[in-house]
């Protein structure tokens, strides 16, 4: 189950969805990289620990929740020096800047994932009594 999910999370960043559901689009149309794949990093942060009752996806990567949730935050802007217009050089001030992110997930439960865990348990079932009647016949 793990190998499977861990797999089909992956190609929702080639996707650009959450399976079927796109994320909507960056507001800003001359950013670099990918939707959410700009180094790559939130993509290889995701790990899955098998757990006795299922498979937990963790990102040790501060913004992935924000990402794959959606909604409001604060982002710290450090001091720096503008060139306006003019060519004059300015002083920006350290603040702090408000923002709404939209959802834009790669991971969690929903309909598909549902089908997946489906299909292992099954393959496994199939397989558990493949090898049981196998060994009856012994």
């Amino acid at each position: 189950m793990r190998v499977e999910l861990s797999d089909e999370f992956d190609k929702n960043f080639e996707r650009k969805a959450f399976f079927t559901d796109k994320w909507k689009k960056r507001a800003d149309p001359n950013a670099k990289g990918s939707l959410l794949v700009v180094t790559g990093t939130l993509r290889r942060s995701i790990k899955a620990e098998e757990r006795p009752n299922g498979v937990r996806f963790s990102s040790s990567v501060p913004y992935a929740q924000i990402h794959n949730e959606g909604g409001k935050g604060t982002k710290n802007v450090r001091a720096h020096t503008r060139r306006s217009k003019k060519g004059r050089t300015y002083t920006v001030k350290a603040h702090t800047r408000k923002f709404t992110m939209p959802q834009r997930q790669f991971v969690g439960d929903g309909k598909r994932t549902q089908e997946i865990i489906k299909g292992v348990i099954n393959d496994n079932l199939a397989d558990f009594n493949l090898q049981l009647s196998k060994f009856i016949k012994q």
